[in-house]
This record gives C-alpha cells, sequence and structure tokens, in this order.
C-alpha cells in the first residue's frame, strides 16, 4: 500500500506485553510511525517468553510488533522523562498500559503531560479501568477470561477452559483502534485530544454477546457445551471416518438439506425437527442421530457434498493446515514478518512490511530526529 490511511500519524506506544503492542501493530499497519519504548536491557517481556525464538526475540513478541521503531529509555531517569515528554509533545496518540497511577510517579501520567500537549489522545489500557474496586489490580488475560465468564462457557460441561489464545487481550487492542480512531476524528472538531479508558474486563464482558443477552433474557447462566451452539442445533462438529467436520446449518432450510446429504429423511420430516426451536428442545436425541448418519463418510466426500447443497461446513483444521488452505494463500495471510492485519483497503492489505524491531534499534535515529 503506497498512501496507507494512517501516514503521518505518530503514536507513541508505552505499552507490553500484547493488548496495547496489537492496537499499536494494527495502527503501524495502516501506515502511522508507532515509536515502542522499552527499558533498556531488558525491553518487552514477551522478547523473552519462548522457546521458539526468531533471531534473539521469541516468536510471541514478534506476533505483535511488526512494523514499529524501538528506542531504550529509563522511565526513572531525568533523561529518559525528558525524552518521553519530547515525544508527546509531537505525537498525536500515547498507548500505555501501566497500572492506574504508576506514570505519575515519574511525572509522566495524563494529567501531567496534556498540558504541553492538549491534542495528545492518549489511551489506557489497563485489567479492570481506572476506577472502581478492583482499578488497583494487574490484569493477565487468564484472569479476565475467568473473571469475565469466558471460561464458564467454554469448553466441555464442568471442566471451565480458556481460550486457546489471549482473547481478551487481543479484542481489547483491536477496541482501542477504534476508540482511538474515533478520537481523531472528534478532534478535529474539538481541536483537542481525548483520554481513553480501555479495560479488558469491560471489553470482556462485553464480548459476551448473545451469551450475555440468553443470561439477561431469562435469568439463567449459560452453561459451557463444548463446541455446540447454545441457540442452534445442529450447529457443532461432527466426526467422520478421518476428521472432524464443523457443520453450521443456522437455518430450517439448511437443516433440511443437511439431511438430504446424508440420507436421513426422517431426522428431515419429524415434526419435533422441523423448526430449530424444536431442535434445540430435542437436541440429546437428534444430534447423536446426525452423527450416526455423518460417522459412514470420509471428509472431502462429505464437504463436497454439503458444499454443492448450500449447507456452510469445514474442516476442522490445526494451524499447520490453516497455512496450507488455498484461501489462506490466496488471501497473503503469511508474509514475511508474520500474519498481516486482516483489513484491506481498495483490494490492497494493511501491512506496513516491516518485522518487529530489535531492542533499541531505532534509539539514535529517534534521538537525532528530536536534535538530541
Amino acid at each position: 500500500m503506497n498512501a496507507r490511511p494512517l501516514a503521518g500519524l505518530k503514536v507513541l506506544e508505552l505499552s507490553r506485553i500484547l493488548a496495547g503492542p496489537w492496537a499499536c501493530q494494527m495502527l503501524a499497519d495502516l501506515g502511522a510511525d508507532v515509536i515502542k519504548v522499552e527499558q533498556p536491557g531488558k525491553g518487552d517481556e514477551t522478547r523473552h517468553w519462548g522457546p521458539p525464538f526468531i533471531g534473539a526475540d521469541a516468536a510471541y513478541f514478534h506476533a505483535a510488533n511488526r512494523g514499529k521503531r524501538s528506542i531504550a529509555l529509563d522511565l526513572a531517569s531525568a533523561r529518559g522523562q525528558q525524552v518521553i515528554r519530547a515525544l508527546a509533545a509531537r505525537s498525536d496518540v500515547l498507548v500505555e498500559n501501566f497500572r492506574v497511577g504508576a506514570l505519575k510517579q515519574f511525572g509522566l501520567d495524563h494529567e501531567s503531560v496534556k498540558a504541553a500537549a492538549p491534542r495528545l489522545v492518549w489511551c489506557s489500557i489497563t485489567g479492570f479501568g481506572q476506577d472502581g474496586p478492583y482499578a488497583h489490580r494487574p490484569g493477565f488475560d487468564a484472569i479476565i477470561q475467568a473473571m469475565g465468564g469466558l471460561m464458564s462457557i467454554t469448553g466441555e460441561k464442568g471442566a471451565p477452559q480458556k481460550v486457546g489464545v489471549a482473547i481478551a487481550d487481543i479484542l481489547t487492542g483491536v477496541y482501542a483502534v477504534a476508540a482511538i480512531e474515533a478520537a481523531l476524528l472528534e478532534r478535529q472538531h474539538t481541536g483537542m485530544g481525548s483520554h481513553i479508558d480501555m479495560a479488558l474486563m469491560d471489553v470482556q464482558v462485553a464480548m459476551l454477546a448473545n451469551q450475555a443477552m440468553n443470561y439477561l433474557a431469562s435469568g439463567i447462566p449459560p452453561a459451557a457445551m463444548g463446541s455446540s451452539h447454545p441457540n442452534i442445533v445442529p450447529y457443532q462438529p461432527f466426526a467422520t471416518k478421518d476428521g472432524a467436520v464443523m457443520v453450521a446449518a443456522g437455518t430450517d432450510g439448511q437443516y433440511r438439506a443437511f439431511c438430504a446429504v446424508l440420507g436421513a429423511d426422517g431426522l428431515a420430516s419429524d415434526p419435533r425437527f422441523q423448526a430449530n426451536a424444536g431442535r434445540v428442545a430435542a437436541r440429546d436425541e437428534l444430534v447423536p442421530a446426525l452423527a450416526a448418519h455423518v460417522a459412514a463418510w470420509d471428509r472431502s466426500t462429505l464437504l463436497a457434498a454439503l458444499e454443492a447443497a448450500g449447507v456452510p461446513a469445514g474442516p476442522v483444521n490445526d494451524i499447520a493446515q490453516v497455512f496450507a488452505d488455498p484461501q489462506v494463500i490466496h488471501r497473503a495471510m503469511r508474509t514475511d514478518a508474520g500474519v498481516r492485519t486482516p483489513i484491506m483497503l481498495d483490494g490492497l492489505v494493511a501491512t506496513s512490511g516491516r518485522p518487529a524491531p530489535a531492542l533499541g534499534q531505532h534509539t539514535d535515529e529517534i534521538l537525532r530526529e528530536l536534535g538530541l
């Protein structure tokens, strides 16, 4: 992308681990100049979260820091604080994920900095937000998944399980980008920056989506159901002779087409199963009957038949199979710098094309730009 939409935007990143870095990586992929501030000699903790490693740094770090420049600064020193203030004064956005009040000891909190940088959009990311009884607590994705209800509806009943990636962190990063862009639009009208308060717990509660509304509507807390859907049947994986397929028959018509492919005309015509509400009520009887029919098929033949019949279905892939998938290859999701941001504008991908930086790689370059 020759002229990326955020080209010219300057972002100062005082964050580490995942939520803040993920947000800033998205901004970098969209064209922003992101300067990541790291502690000398240590850097972002995820540089050490390996194996595996890519060069000196863990693969984990490379997943969230593409396209940035790194400067190594000691925030506890007067010199480091001077540089941060100089960088903030020339930045459009600052993203930080320090504990509430932690930056105040360095004179680098929002109130201290905004007088000299009133147009700065300041995004604070914490576990629980800037206020409330838990505001002082650190935020860790797994704890947020547990406290925010996600683990209670994930996995098999009676065995709470977290999601396989740090989903609360990642979605907080995505929501943060939306909030930052909204604040930048507001600044065009007011001339002033905003203080964004992003909390992992807030995001986790918000992303409960239909499960939250199911509870609010019924008063019954949803339970874990494995890979089944609480509101739709059949909408789950089924085992074939040589692998699992995910079937998502979201309409009554798709259910009938699924039965037709399987040769299960009796299940299609049974009055109990003709409407989704009836299928949900009778799932314990219906699903095993469907599974028995699916078990007679090999996976590729069944998937081809379901596609021809208009029934949404797909293979349950491992990650190696994902990156070998022809659609993933065609969409160029894998790049030399890792996995691209899934945004395309006018047919062009949003990616910086620059790998994650080494610790302090751009320190001298950035200091020269400041005239220091």
